[in-house]
């Protein structure tokens, strides 16, 4: 789960992070209050879940209040296109303002894990404000790496190795290494699977700050932390993303047109990759879950059905957990209840396998039958261009 920078700034604070000062605004009067009340010279930050904002005409700086209310009239109700938003842009609805930092020196620090090692990481970089991908891609040696211990964590003579890679000294080195220990604690005690900030500034008068940030939740552990599964903004979500969580469906929209339904994420990439290898385009990932009931079978197909660019569905299954009996039942009455028109294909192996083929069968429906992944791929295909399988 995504948070947007207002929030993530919030939480920084909890755990003593400097940030700027700054508050949200959801008109352009509010903004107005905002940077009057902060001294009068602010940035103005649309608040999407993307980056690339600044490029894209989302942040504006403003030198008086006056500034500030018309720079969120012009943000406000936008719709921001970045590299990571949807063709369409997202819709702003609301900015944060901020006051104005006058900057010496941008960096780069960050804390995900590294699942080569099984371990977190810290990432520190002298580029910062900049994409870090092209500088990573670029200049491998200008990202700074330190792997935190799985049970002592990140230990102090890691920050302050990473503090003076990052060519600090002198005061703005103590604060940098006080710093990541916050971020670090902030990053364990939250559950994140990230934690950005991009930049991380030191100030003309020596101090160093998170002047933005980005902080991404394990969905698992959300229910440890409820405060921070309310923060949730649905708005920044496909809605079909949204209505797929609310049945406990792991699904992704994708650009294809096979509609792909199975259980398990493994299965899930594999499926994915022989549609594709067959020639077609995959829609969506869709995974129901080892032990989904007939009733999350049905949602699953009514969220693929609506997917107008979905033109077949291939049902690829293993049964394990979720025994192939079930799957039929929970087939059957999908397309009965939805008077599904889209031509399915369907692939099971496992469990009652045999019982529910027959179940199936008997059902009368115009389902198409694959004796293996390779064969129902082929036939999904063939269906999505209208071909005969």
């Amino acid at each position: 789960m995504k948070v947007h920078e207002y929030q993530a700034k919030q939480l920084l604070r909890e755990f003593g992070v400097p940030v700027p000062r700054g508050d949200v605004a959801d008109t352009p009067a509010r903004a107005r209050e905002v940077a009057t009340r902060l001294g009068g010279r602010v940035v103005v930050k649309a608040q999407v879940h993307a980056g690339g904002r600044g490029k894209a005409g989302g942040i504006k700086l403003a030198d008086t209040p006056a500034d500030a209310e018309r720079a969120a009239g012009e943000i406000l109700g936008m719709r921001l296109r970045t590299p990571q938003t949807p063709p369409e842009g997202i819709l702003v609805r609301a900015v944060w303002v901020e006051e104005a930092s006058a900057i010496d020196r941008e960096l780069y620090l960050s804390i995900t894990l590294d699942r080569t090692r099984s371990a977190h990481v810290v990432m520190g970089s002298r580029a910062g404000g900049m994409d870090i991908e092209e500088v990573a891609a670029r200049t491998p040696e200008a990202i700074l790496r330190e792997w935190a211990h799985p049970a002592l964590g990140l230990g102090d003579f890691q920050a302050r190795r990473l503090a003076f890679g990052l060519g600090l000294a002198g005061d703005a080195f103590k604060q940098a290494v006080a710093l990541l220990r916050s971020l670090f604690a902030l990053y364990l005690a939250r559950d994140c699977s990230l934690v950005e900030i991009n930049p991380l500034v030191v100030t003309t008068d020596g101090r160093v700050l998170a002047l933005d940030a980005k902080l991404n939740f394990d969905d698992n552990a959300l229910f440890r932390h409820p405060a921070i599964a309310a923060l949730r903004d649905v708005h920044e979500e496909d809605p079909l993303d949204v209505e797929a969580s609310r049945y406990g469906l792991n699904y992704i929209k994708l650009d294809g047109d096979v509609g792909c339904m199975v259980n398990g994420a493994g299965l899930a990439m594999a499926t994915m990759d022989i549609v594709k290898l067959a020639g077609g385009e995959p829609a969506n990932f869709l995974d129901v879950g080892g032990g989904a009931s007939p009733e999350q079978i049905e949602n699953a197909f009514r969220i693929l059905s609506s997917d107008a660019r979905v033109k077949a569905v291939f049902i690829n299954v293993f049964g394990g957990i979720l025994r192939v009996d079930r799957l039929a039942e929970g087939v059957i009455a999908a397309v009965r209840t939805l008077g599904l028109t889209l031509p399915v294909v369907l692939r099971a192996e496992g469990t009652n396998v045999e019982l529910g083929k027959k179940m199936l069968a008997e059902s009368g429906l115009p389902l198409v039958m694959a004796d293996d992944m390779g064969d129902g791929a082929r036939k999904a295909v063939a269906l999505a261009r209208g071909e005969r399988p």
